[in-house]
């Protein structure tokens, strides 16, 4: 019988970690229902306690599966609908070795499969989608508490919903608008402005799960600590692959 790993008998009493093996992970998910919702592209799943990823990565090379078996006519729409597989995937990881060691696993998964459909197409890695597919990663894995909804910097963790926007069966290049939630929000089923961006509500000038880059400070413009009336912020919609610009707007009103 094969054994759940361990890292550490401590960890395990500490934080109850404990590892699913590869085998029983994919036992679980052939079970009727969850097979199928893992062989639907936008259909979405959260692991609240993902660990290192293997129930995420397992779903991630299923959905991106059904990609290549579907929409890989050429390699511009197995880009768009990959990453499209991506933004469905969602996890909670309280360590932070376990929670890093999860976004690099997801990233190679993507990678993998990535560059196995260039070189079937014979074309070339292209850097925005490599990094389009890290931003997505790393805003749908957070570090933090699923119990009390907190990431471990005690803001509460924030996710992004990634909704298309011109979807059709013939839709090759698709056009995404993202729209920050806070957990909370999540469960609440709060209806919100495509595009909303939370961070500039909950810290007026540092985003709660990114830190501050210490050249950013030097920058003339950087907006001072002590403003009071910062701008509202919305993510504008854009194409899938260049979802890592981030590109953002001021909110109307």
């Amino acid at each position: 019988m094969e054994e759940i790993g361990i890292k550490s008998k401590l960890r395990v009493q500490k934080h109850g970690e404990v590892f699913t093996p590869k085998k029983i992970v994919n036992k679980m998910l052939d079970i009727k229902g969850v097979k199928e919702a893992c062989e639907s592209l936008q259909t979405t799943f959260l692991e609240p306690a993902a660990g290192e990823g293997a129930f995420l990565v397992a779903i991630l090379e299923r959905k991106l599966n059904i990609v290549v078996k579907h929409y890989n006519d050429d390699l511009a729409r197995f880009e768009n609908y990959s990453l499209l597989a991506l933004t469905s995937l969602y996890g909670i990881e309280l360590l932070e070795d376990n929670a890093q060691t999860c976004v690099l696993n997801m990233f190679q998964a993507y990678y993998d499969i990535y560059q196995e459909q260039v070189q079937y197409h014979n074309g070339k890695l292209k850097k925005k989608v490599l990094d389009s597919a890290k931003e997505i990663i790393s805003s749908n894995i957070r570090q933090g508490n699923f119990l009390t909804k907190k990431a471990i910097d005690g803001n509460p963790l924030v996710f992004s919903e990634w909704s298309s926007v011109n979807m059709k069966k013939t839709t090759k290049r698709i056009k995404i608008q993202r729209t920050e939630y806070t957990l909370d929000e999540i469960y609440e089923s709060v209806e919100k402005e495509s595009g909303k961006a939370i961070n500039k509500v909950l810290n007026k000038n540092i985003e709660p799960y990114k830190q501050l880059d210490l050249f950013d400070l030097l920058e003339e413009g950087h907006i001072d600590s002590e403003d009071e009336n910062p701008k509202e912020m919305r993510y504008t919609p854009v194409n899938i692959i260049d979802v890592y610009k981030a590109e953002m707007e001021e909110a109307d009103g």
